[in-house]
């Protein structure tokens, strides 16, 4: 195994990174959405395995009227305003529920896999290449802080505490980066982890009263309570890939889920774990696999998946009512508007959807 070396930033900082084993082939639609194999010819048409070359510093992302419709990988709010990202290094933003988005200046033409904010102004989107993307004015510009072009792997979810210094993002092939100053530096600290076989990290939470929660590749699961420090391996329900989780409002208590339909609740921090079972209505269990989840601002959960599927709990994920889109798109990842309605993205983009996830004109 070599010897961890120094990559810098570009701001100048320094950072750690060890060799990838190359054999490993990592799907290239990132995150959640991207490790399912409904999608994989599509994967191979938006995002090509080949690496490519560092891009010049202006080269920004395309301006283009389908933006809203191309493949969209996340969503998240920036107090009233939503951000989602995705495809061509797309991001796009809305001041009306959803009704009509503008795209932002963005520095590149990569895939972007998550977005993260921690108030009105401030985010930050990872993805391909190991880049990060930060904005200080609510998404309408951005500015890249890091990139390693050496990883040949995407960067699948990001994370910040609520003073915009200390973040953590993770990835593939066990990829976990810190920074305490608001990425003008990133640090590779993988090596707090016990993930020797480089298993990929898909997505990073923070539970509430309790600490950070990662999942990812074959269910691998780690937990700080000392927010990012120190890391405990966590046993496991599933062995199958987990492609993300989502706190809930009680303490210590979150939700699991990845596969074919496999969603796990724990209300102890991961030390125990409930399956719940989620049946279509011809009561066959759920075999879609889901991708991404999201606590809205009632206390309401959402959970969206493959084949149309949006789970909703208002319980804290104690129990679900499933819809399935009549459009069956992919979806992966889902927000809430100022008027209850749902903005899902994935697959074709942003769909504007009622309280329960189905299409306007399905209720």
């Amino acid at each position: 195994m070599s010897e961890p070396v120094m990559r810098r930033t570009l701001s100048g900082g320094l950072a750690r990174s060890s060799r990838i084993p190359v054999s490993r082939i990592y799907s290239p639609l990132g995150k959640a959405l991207s490790l399912c194999s409904v999608l994989s010819i599509l994967a191979f048409t938006v995002a090509p395995l080949t690496v490519q070359a560092a891009e010049p510093a202006s080269l920004y992302s395309i301006m283009s009227e389908r933006a809203q419709s191309s493949l969209l990988l996340d969503i998240t709010a920036a107090g009233k305003r939503l951000v989602a990202v995705g495809d061509r290094g797309h991001i796009l933003y809305s001041d009306d529920n959803g009704s009509t988005w503008t795209q932002g200046k963005v520095p590149t033409r990569q895939l972007l896999t998550a977005v993260y904010f921690v108030d009105d102004k401030h985010g930050w989107a990872v993805g391909h290449d190991a880049q990060i993307l930060a904005t200080t004015d609510g998404g309408q510009t951005w500015v890249k802080q890091f990139e390693d072009l050496s990883r040949e792997a995407p960067l699948l979810d990001i994370w910040f505490k609520d003073d915009a210094k200390t973040g953590f993002a993770v990835g593939a092939y066990g990829a976990l980066l810190e920074t305490t100053d608001g990425g003008a530096n990133w640090e590779d600290v993988s090596d707090r982890m016990n993930n020797e076989d480089g298993y990929h990290l898909n997505s990073i939470i923070a539970v509430k009263d309790s600490g950070l929660f990662v999942v990812g590749e074959l269910g691998v699961m780690f937990r700080s309570a000392d927010w990012g420090q120190t890391w405990e391996t966590v046993e496991s329900p599933y062995d199958g890939s987990l492609f993300g989780a989502v706190a809930t409002k009680e303490p210590a208590t979150l939700l699991v889920y990845g596969l074919r339909g496999h969603l796990f609740r724990s209300s102890d921090f991961g030390d125990t774990w409930q399956q719940i079972e989620i049946n279509t209505p011809n009561n066959g269990p759920l075999e879609f696999g889901l991708a991404d989840g999201e606590l809205l601002a009632d206390g309401s959960i959402v959970v969206v998946g493959h084949g149309g599927t949006v789970l909703k709990s208002t319980d804290d994920g104690r129990n679900f009512s499933l819809v399935n889109r009549a459009d069956r798109v992919s979806l992966s990842s889902a927000a809430t508007t100022d008027n209850g309605k749902l903005i899902l993205v994935g697959q074709g983009g942003v769909h504007v959807a009622s309280p329960t996830g189905a299409d306007l004109g399905q209720q």
